[in-house]
């Protein structure tokens, strides 16, 4: 009977995610006016516990996994909303290291059906409603919200943060979020809110005056800025982690995270400020940081399994990182790379940046990845050839991996999340697995 059981609920779960997943057909509608009237029918309960809100083109999803390490390090029961997934729906909504249940997905999208129907609400816009209902049955003591799609339309965007921070801009969503860096920053300064603290992570000086000004304009307060209010120096990026200075006003600390790569000091450095410009007992949980930082973990990204190296790459900038980030902790040699990205990213910056590691890419198809996104193999592989680099098709993923993994003695995975997911669920890598 448990098989029976087990086999009927797994059936309900998939089925009602089927149901949530029709709600976007690939397109995105933005705006507050659906999530909010949900969020109210709900009763409010993204109102009844303290927000870390994040957006940024890159850097969020480590901003959030270190806030995460750090809060639940002072002993809190910390909500984490982030998205896409890997391997499976529930790593997006998470309560103390916990993935959402399936049964309780399951039961809140069934019982609130009806008003997502009537309400026309989208995809993200019930996830999102979903997990802050859900942090608020779990009572949790803090959520950290990393934001889907921009910032001032996006869903998450109903929340009143103890502070908002925007890390990396960088060219991703253009036919949403506008062609150039100035107004992709400029949709993503509107999660800074009036009287809480407004966090700049951007490094380079006109997009960082440009979130600077924004933050002022609504009122934000206090506003921390990269080199301005604190400084990262020093940088070692090494097999184990990243060590670095961090410099404020007040002091000077050396402090390490698990996370690899040189930007993984600076995100460091974003989400240690936003415990700063929150102030009170969150401060007092950053300034001990060095006893909670070891317990950092980031699924997908430079994440390592036997000769397999998972990390999600969706824009050139992310590919250059991962390129820098394996030359950094000498992996073994020689690497081949299979890799999956969707047409309307920069797949050509894409490879252009694997191929500076990588004696080996196998282009191929990621099983989940959307129909309608799904990039042009014989395109792709027809300018890769042209453009030198050294690449060969395999469109069956399975066959992929295998033909790639022959001729290495490191495999990088990379591309979408769906590459990466697909992989790691196919080699029975858990997302959780610490």
């Amino acid at each position: 009977m448990t098989a029976d059981w087990a086999s009927s609920a797994d059936v309900a779960y998939h089925d009602a995610l089927q149901r949530l997943f029709a709600r976007t057909g690939g397109a995105w509608r933005l705006g507050l006016e659906r999530v909010t009237e949900l969020l109210a029918l709900l009763g409010q309960p993204h109102q009844r516990y303290p927000v870390f809100h994040v957006a940024g083109t890159n850097g969020k999803g480590s901003t959030v996994a270190t806030l995460d390490a750090l809060l639940r390090g002072a002993g809190l029961r910390v909500g984490r909303y982030t998205s896409p997934h890997l391997v499976d729906f529930s790593e997006r909504v998470v309560v103390g290291g916990v993935p959402m249940p399936h049964a309780a997905i399951t039961a809140w999208l069934v019982r609130w059906e009806p008003e997502l129907t009537r309400l026309g609400a989208t995809f993200f816009e019930a996830t999102t409603a979903m997990a802050l209902d859900w942090f608020a049955g779990q009572q949790v003591d803090v959520a950290i919200v990393e934001v889907g799609l921009g910032g001032r339309l996006d869903a998450t965007n109903t929340v009143a943060p103890l502070a908002a921070a925007v890390t990396q801009i960088g060219f991703d969503h253009m036919e949403f979020l506008g062609d150039s860096l100035e107004s992709i920053a400029g949709e993503k300064a509107g999660i800074f809110k009036a009287g809480a603290a407004a966090v700049v992570g951007e490094a380079r000086p006109e997009i960082r005056a440009l979130l600077t000004v924004r933050a002022e304009a609504v009122g934000a307060t206090p506003i921390l800025v990269t080199g301005r209010d604190w400084q990262v120096r020093d940088i070692a990026v090494g097999a184990g982690g990243t060590s670095f200075t961090l410099v404020t006003p007040d002091d000077e600390r050396r402090l390490t995270t698990p996370l690899i790569g040189e930007f993984q000091a600076h995100n460091a450095g974003v989400a240690l400020a936003m415990l700063r410009g929150a102030g009170g007992r969150w401060l007092e949980i950053e300034q001990r940081a060095d006893a909670f930082l070891p317990a950092v973990r980031l699924s997908g990204r430079f994440h390592r399994a036997g000769p397999w190296l998972f990390d999600v790459a969706h824009n050139a900038d992310g590919a250059a990182t991962v390129a820098a980030n394996l030359l950094e902790v000498g992996a073994p040699q020689p690497v081949s790379a299979v890799v999956c990205v969707l047409r309307d990213k920069d797949w050509a910056g894409i490879l252009r940046a694997v191929s500076r590691v990588a004696t080996h890419i196998v282009l191929t198809m990621a099983p989940t990845a959307p129909a309608a996104r799904a990039w042009n193999l014989a395109e792709v592989t027809e300018w890769a050839t042209a453009e030198g680099l050294p690449v060969v098709r395999e469109d069956d993923f399975a066959l992929a991996l295998e033909r790639a993994r022959q001729t290495a003695a490191t495999v990088l995975v990379t591309g979408s999340f769906h590459t990466v997911g697909d992989a790691m669920e196919r080699l029975q890598v858990d997302p959780f697995a610490r």
